[in-house]
């Protein structure tokens, strides 16, 4: 129900935009968050944005250089990056689920994942 697309490989300092694609009525009842996980590492927040606020919520490692979005005309959410790391690589997942102040950078809340798009950022 959630697709991702717009993963590739690229050099350190170069950009790519996510999209995250949802089926039925989802992006109109749902909150929205990418996270990511790299290889032996545990999956990780990297950022969210509210239904009905569009409060945007950021991963310290990436604020700054990432920008959510979401159009619910499109039952689209985007994932703009920028000055994108080696330490960024990883595959990202679009996710979505009804969160709170307290618990929108955890795993638990979020009922939908995408199969994930992987990023790779070269040195």
């Amino acid at each position: 129900q959630l697709v991702e697309s717009g993963g590739g490989s690229v050099q350190a300092g170069e950009s790519l935009r996510l999209s995250c694609v949802a089926s039925g009525d989802m992006f109109s009842s749902y909150d929205l968050a990418w996270f990511r996980q790299a290889p032996g590492k545990e999956r990780e927040f990297v950022a969210a944005i509210r239904l009905y606020t569009w409060e945007r919520h950021y991963a310290d490692s990436v604020q700054g250089r990432f920008v959510i979005s979401r159009d619910n005309a499109k039952s689209t959410s985007y994932l703009r990056m920028i000055t994108l790391k080696p330490e960024d690589t990883a595959i990202y997942y679009c996710a979505a689920g009804m969160v709170d102040d307290n618990n929108y950078y955890t795993t638990t809340p979020y009922n939908y994942w995408g199969r994930g798009t992987q990023v790779t950022v070269a040195s």
